[in-house]
């Protein structure tokens, strides 16, 4: 079995795009305790900017850093894991061409940590995460989810965003499945 994944600049960008959207959602959560504070809003665009044809080099290491600054500079939960989805999306665009589960992360790693602010910032409510995980399902294009069926199941570990990556792994590819058996 060979070690290489086929992965073209395309699907980087499909991943990318998928991973800003996701980091997007709640953005507002890091904005509302952290109003002057730009970082994880940069870092969205420049995982856009390169989602829409953008050179895929310094400006999204960078701002990545940045957001992942402003997330240990956050003084709540919500709001630092707000910050790493923003930094996820950057590192979206660095998805290896290698069958190893922890490149999962880069694919599904913004919506996990989106989905955990989402459920931080809801405090007691049983269905943020459901809810928001299930949001971030339908946001996955055909094409995010081929790509990410081209890679192992996404690793153990990770604490709860660890979960959430594993729950929304077996989501989309259930739903590749479930594709495939309406084709047949």
């Amino acid at each position: 079995m060979t070690d290489a994944i086929a992965l073209d600049i395309d699907d980087l960008r499909a991943v990318t795009a998928y991973a800003a959207e996701n980091a997007a959602g709640v953005l507002a959560i890091f904005e509302a305790s952290h109003p002057s504070d730009t970082r994880p809003r940069d870092a969205i665009a420049v995982a856009r900017a390169f989602a829409q044809g953008g050179k895929r080099g310094k400006a999204l290491r960078d701002a990545a850093w940045a957001a992942l600054e402003a997330a240990g500079q956050a003084d709540d939960a919500a709001a630092n894991q707000a910050a790493r989805a923003a930094m996820s999306a950057c590192g979206a665009a660095y998805l290896h061409p290698l069958a190893r589960a922890t490149q999962v992360r880069h694919i599904l790693g913004a919506a996990a940590h989106a989905t955990h602010a989402a459920e931080l910032a809801a405090g007691a409510a049983p269905d943020a995460g459901a809810d928001h995980l299930e949001q971030a399902a339908r946001l996955a294009s055909p094409r995010v989810i081929e790509v990410l069926c081209r890679y192992p199941p996404a690793p153990p570990g990770g604490g709860r965003v660890g979960e959430l990556l594993r729950a929304l792994d077996r989501r989309l590819r259930g739903t590749a499945l479930a594709g495939e058996a309406g084709e047949s």
